[in-house]
């Protein structure tokens, strides 16, 4: 992938950029299987092969940083002075979002929203979020320090939906707060539609605003489809998504005498995800709590957790839950192979790395684990 702001030094987010893209996979799959140390070694463990992204326009979401005057803001991230470097046109994102940012930038000069000032501390905009779905609609998320420019963006919303149709939902959030926190607790939804359809293989999961969603669609689409196949390989009469997010492993593992359900902390995530098995006709139960005390009856548990992992405490009752198969997906392998080393009655037969993060050092790892 050719990178303007790489070559000019201004943009360094895609440390590997210069590396070819094959040389990344591979590095990328003998760090984890380091990371993972004996636990990758295991007799009778599978690594299927790599699970490769698109080299650019895959990223779904753009969370750009506003500053400037408000004549001519820059969305994008602040140099190490502070100052900021516009990204609208970042490879990393499709042609449909690059116009669409372009639209957004006009919007700031036109709505009088002042980019918020972190040397000064003034200012109200802090960023702008925005989601591309499969079918070319956007979720666009203004983050706001305080509530004093929510009646110019709701004056001048109309004209942005009839500029730019694509726009499905526009929320504001707010966070007030000088620190390096992306979004705050509230919420506001401007819009009639209050939820993004993200279809993804065959089944839709509703993106709310503050709803976790991976951020390379395909990569994600492969993710759950070998969690499906896993499944049906095992045939599950049940099965429990952990962090279960909108329902994404839910709603792909559901199928015919199946029971599915899911545990997720966010409201919101369970309400997408509610939603979305009632448009599938599904019985699934999702429900809102902390994965770490859910009961665990099921034949197979999925997690999908946060960098952190899962933790000690819930490790050590999948440990001894009555559970025969354990899908664990994972953004961090040093988190991972903690807890694997926490879960001794598990053994992984099945592995598999996929790129979500292209030209990074990062990646996602699946496992398929059963009882030792």
């Amino acid at each position: 992938m050719q990178c303007a702001y790489y070559d000019a030094a201004v943009c360094r987010s895609c440390s590997e950029l210069p590396t070819p893209y094959a040389e990344q996979l591979a590095r990328k799959e003998a760090a984890c299987r380091a990371v993972l140390g004996v636990h990758a070694q295991r007799e009778g463990l599978t690594w299927l092969p790599v699970v490769a992204s698109a080299e650019a326009a895959f990223r779904n979401k753009a969370k750009m940083v506003v500053t400037g005057p408000v004549e001519a803001p820059t969305l994008g991230i602040l140099d190490p002075r502070g100052a900021g470097v516009d990204l609208r046109g970042c490879p990393l994102y499709s042609g449909a979002m690059h116009e669409v940012l372009e639209v957004l930038a006009g919007y700031v000069a036109r709505a009088s929203l002042t980019p918020y000032d972190v040397g000064s501390r003034h200012g109200e905009l802090k960023h702008v979020l925005v989601t591309e779905s499969p079918d070319g609609e956007f979720l666009v998320r203004w983050v706001l320090r305080s509530s004093e420019a929510l009646p110019r963006i709701r004056k001048h919303l109309a004209s942005l939906l009839a500029e730019e149709p694509r726009i499905a939902v526009v929320s504001v959030n707010f966070q007030p707060d000088h620190k390096a926190v992306l979004e705050g607790e509230h919420e506001t939804v401007l819009t009639g539609r209050e939820t993004l359809p993200m279809r993804v293989n065959d089944v839709v999961l509703h993106l709310r605003p503050r709803s976790f969603f991976q951020t390379n669609t395909d990569v994600a689409a492969a993710l759950y489809r070998q969690a499906a196949a896993w499944a049906d390989r095992v045939e599950p009469t049940s099965v429990l998504d952990l962090y279960c997010g909108v329902g994404g492993f839910a709603l792909h593992l559901a199928a015919p005498g199946r029971v599915v359900s899911g545990v997720e902390v966010s409201d919101e995530a369970v309400a997408s995800a509610v939603l979305s098995a009632r448009e599938r006709g599904l019985e699934a139960d999702f429900r809102c709590g902390d994965a770490a005390g859910a009961d665990l009856a099921a034949d197979l548990v999925v997690v999908n957790p946060p960098r952190r992992g899962i933790g000690p405490d819930l490790a050590a009752r999948l440990d001894a839950s009555g559970a025969h198969q354990l899908i664990y997906s994972s953004c961090n392998a040093v988190s991972l192979a903690r807890d694997l080393t926490a879960m001794p009655s598990w053994r992984p037969v099945e592995a598999r790395l996929l790129d979500m993060f292209a030209h990074t050092t990062h990646y996602e790892v699946a496992m398929l684990l059963e009882r030792c």
